[in-house]
Protein backbone atom coordinates (compact mmCIF):
# COMPACT_ATOMS: atom_id res chain seq x y z
CA UNK A 1 0.00 0.00 0.00
CA UNK A 2 1.15 3.51 -0.80
CA UNK A 3 0.06 5.98 1.89
CA UNK A 4 -0.58 9.40 0.33
CA UNK A 5 -1.15 12.65 2.21
CA UNK A 6 -3.29 15.21 0.43
CA UNK A 7 -2.07 18.58 1.64
CA UNK A 8 -3.00 22.12 0.80
CA UNK A 9 -3.72 25.26 2.72
CA UNK A 10 -7.26 26.26 3.55
CA UNK A 11 -9.57 26.75 0.53
CA UNK A 12 -7.04 25.30 -1.93
CA UNK A 13 -9.42 22.61 -3.20
CA UNK A 14 -8.50 19.54 -1.18
CA UNK A 15 -12.16 18.56 -0.82
CA UNK A 16 -12.67 18.67 -4.58
CA UNK A 17 -9.53 16.55 -5.07
CA UNK A 18 -10.90 14.09 -2.49
CA UNK A 19 -14.19 13.79 -4.39
CA UNK A 20 -12.36 13.11 -7.65
CA UNK A 21 -10.23 10.40 -6.03
CA UNK A 22 -13.29 8.80 -4.41
CA UNK A 23 -15.04 8.80 -7.81
CA UNK A 24 -12.00 6.94 -9.17
CA UNK A 25 -12.58 4.25 -6.51
CA UNK A 26 -9.79 5.10 -4.07
CA UNK A 27 -10.05 5.07 -0.29
CA UNK A 28 -9.91 8.69 0.87
CA UNK A 29 -10.18 9.93 4.45
CA UNK A 30 -10.41 13.50 5.72
CA UNK A 31 -8.73 14.58 8.95
CA UNK A 32 -11.01 17.64 9.16
CA UNK A 33 -13.96 15.25 9.50
CA UNK A 34 -12.00 13.27 12.08
CA UNK A 35 -11.38 16.48 14.03
CA UNK A 36 -15.10 17.31 13.94
CA UNK A 37 -15.95 13.85 15.29
CA UNK A 38 -13.38 14.29 18.04
CA UNK A 39 -14.91 17.66 19.00
CA UNK A 40 -18.33 16.04 19.29
CA UNK A 41 -17.13 13.23 21.53
CA UNK A 42 -14.17 14.54 23.52
CA UNK A 43 -14.69 15.11 27.20
CA UNK A 44 -11.03 16.16 27.32
CA UNK A 45 -11.75 19.19 25.11
CA UNK A 46 -14.79 20.08 27.20
CA UNK A 47 -12.65 19.94 30.32
CA UNK A 48 -9.74 21.88 28.79
CA UNK A 49 -12.02 24.70 27.60
CA UNK A 50 -14.62 24.74 30.40
CA UNK A 51 -13.63 28.30 31.34
CA UNK A 52 -14.67 29.57 27.90
CA UNK A 53 -18.05 30.06 26.26
CA UNK A 54 -17.81 27.32 23.60
CA UNK A 55 -21.09 25.47 24.08
CA UNK A 56 -24.24 25.82 22.06
CA UNK A 57 -27.28 23.70 22.90
CA UNK A 58 -25.11 21.65 25.27
CA UNK A 59 -22.53 20.75 22.60
CA UNK A 60 -19.20 22.23 21.57
CA UNK A 61 -19.82 24.88 18.93
CA UNK A 62 -17.16 24.61 16.22
CA UNK A 63 -17.83 28.23 15.33
CA UNK A 64 -17.31 29.49 18.90
CA UNK A 65 -14.30 27.27 19.52
CA UNK A 66 -12.81 28.21 16.15
CA UNK A 67 -13.17 31.93 16.84
CA UNK A 68 -11.57 31.48 20.25
CA UNK A 69 -8.57 29.43 19.12
CA UNK A 70 -7.85 31.54 16.05
CA UNK A 71 -7.81 34.66 18.20
CA UNK A 72 -5.59 33.11 20.88
CA UNK A 73 -2.58 31.10 19.64
CA UNK A 74 -1.97 29.46 23.04
CA UNK A 75 -5.50 28.05 23.02
CA UNK A 76 -5.04 26.82 19.46
CA UNK A 77 -1.93 24.94 20.63
CA UNK A 78 -3.87 23.57 23.60
CA UNK A 79 -6.62 22.25 21.31
CA UNK A 80 -4.11 20.75 18.86
CA UNK A 81 -2.26 19.04 21.72
CA UNK A 82 -5.50 17.12 22.34
CA UNK A 83 -6.68 16.54 18.76
CA UNK A 84 -3.45 15.80 16.86
CA UNK A 85 -2.52 12.60 18.78
CA UNK A 86 -6.08 11.31 18.39
CA UNK A 87 -6.03 12.03 14.65
CA UNK A 88 -2.64 10.35 14.32
CA UNK A 89 -4.06 7.26 16.03
CA UNK A 90 -7.04 7.21 13.65
CA UNK A 91 -4.74 7.49 10.62
CA UNK A 92 -2.64 4.51 11.73
CA UNK A 93 -5.85 2.53 12.31
CA UNK A 94 -7.04 3.36 8.78
CA UNK A 95 -3.72 2.19 7.31
CA UNK A 96 -4.00 -1.07 9.24
CA UNK A 97 -7.60 -1.63 8.18
CA UNK A 98 -7.01 -0.90 4.48
CA UNK A 99 -3.52 -2.36 4.04
CA UNK A 100 -4.62 -4.42 1.02
CA UNK A 101 -5.46 -1.30 -1.02
CA UNK A 102 -2.98 -0.07 -3.64
CA UNK A 103 -3.35 3.55 -2.44
CA UNK A 104 -4.88 5.10 0.66
CA UNK A 105 -5.29 8.87 0.68
CA UNK A 106 -5.56 10.99 3.80
CA UNK A 107 -6.50 14.63 3.40
CA UNK A 108 -4.49 16.35 6.12
CA UNK A 109 -4.24 20.12 5.78
CA UNK A 110 -2.03 20.47 8.86
CA UNK A 111 0.42 17.70 7.96
CA UNK A 112 3.50 19.84 8.51
CA UNK A 113 2.05 21.85 11.39
CA UNK A 114 1.26 18.56 13.17
CA UNK A 115 4.59 17.04 12.10
CA UNK A 116 3.02 13.81 10.80
CA UNK A 117 5.00 13.46 7.57
CA UNK A 118 6.57 10.19 8.72
CA UNK A 119 3.18 8.46 8.44
CA UNK A 120 3.15 8.83 4.64
CA UNK A 121 5.01 7.48 1.63
CA UNK A 122 4.04 10.34 -0.69
CA UNK A 123 2.76 13.87 -0.24
CA UNK A 124 0.43 15.47 -2.80
CA UNK A 125 0.08 19.25 -2.50
CA UNK A 126 -2.98 21.05 -3.88
CA UNK A 127 -1.81 24.56 -4.70
CA UNK A 128 -3.94 27.65 -5.21
CA UNK A 129 -2.95 31.32 -5.23
CA UNK A 130 -3.54 33.11 -1.91
CA UNK A 131 -5.91 35.71 -3.40
CA UNK A 132 -8.09 33.00 -4.92
CA UNK A 133 -8.08 31.08 -1.64
CA UNK A 134 -9.05 34.25 0.25
CA UNK A 135 -12.06 34.82 -2.03
CA UNK A 136 -13.09 31.15 -1.85
CA UNK A 137 -12.84 31.12 1.94
CA UNK A 138 -14.84 34.33 2.37
CA UNK A 139 -17.56 33.00 0.07
CA UNK A 140 -17.60 29.41 1.38
CA UNK A 141 -17.58 30.22 5.10
CA UNK A 142 -19.22 33.65 4.98
CA UNK A 143 -16.11 35.09 6.66
CA UNK A 144 -15.05 38.70 6.69
CA UNK A 145 -11.72 39.37 5.02
CA UNK A 146 -10.09 39.60 8.47
CA UNK A 147 -11.55 36.26 9.63
CA UNK A 148 -10.45 34.54 6.43
CA UNK A 149 -6.94 36.00 6.62
CA UNK A 150 -6.68 34.99 10.28
CA UNK A 151 -7.29 31.36 9.34
CA UNK A 152 -5.07 31.48 6.28
CA UNK A 153 -2.13 32.96 8.15
CA UNK A 154 -2.44 30.46 11.00
CA UNK A 155 -1.01 27.84 8.61
CA UNK A 156 2.55 27.52 7.39
CA UNK A 157 2.85 29.43 4.10
CA UNK A 158 2.38 27.39 0.92
CA UNK A 159 5.82 28.23 -0.46
CA UNK A 160 7.41 26.67 2.62
CA UNK A 161 5.41 23.45 2.17
CA UNK A 162 5.76 22.90 -1.57
CA UNK A 163 9.43 21.92 -1.40
CA UNK A 164 8.57 19.14 1.06
CA UNK A 165 6.00 17.53 -1.27
CA UNK A 166 6.38 14.83 -3.90
CA UNK A 167 3.66 16.08 -6.25
CA UNK A 168 2.03 19.47 -6.80
CA UNK A 169 -1.31 20.01 -8.47
CA UNK A 170 -2.34 23.53 -9.40
CA UNK A 171 -6.00 24.20 -8.63
CA UNK A 172 -6.60 27.73 -9.82
CA UNK A 173 -8.98 26.88 -12.63
CA UNK A 174 -12.05 24.66 -13.03
CA UNK A 175 -12.99 21.35 -11.46
CA UNK A 176 -12.57 19.78 -14.90
CA UNK A 177 -9.00 21.07 -14.99
CA UNK A 178 -8.40 19.63 -11.49
CA UNK A 179 -9.65 16.23 -12.74
CA UNK A 180 -7.24 16.41 -15.65
CA UNK A 181 -4.35 17.25 -13.32
CA UNK A 182 -5.19 14.28 -11.10
CA UNK A 183 -5.47 12.02 -14.17
CA UNK A 184 -1.96 13.15 -15.22
CA UNK A 185 -0.66 12.20 -11.79
CA UNK A 186 -1.79 8.60 -12.26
Amino acid sequence: MIKVAIVGNIASGKSEAEKILIDKGYKVFDTDKMAHEILESSSEILEAFKAYEILENGKISRKKLGKLVFETPELKQKLEAITHPLIKKRITEIFSRYNSEKYVFISIPLLFEANMQELFDKILFIYCDDEIRLKRLMKRNNFTKEEAEQRMYSQIAQDKKINKCDYIINNESTIENLKQEIDKLF
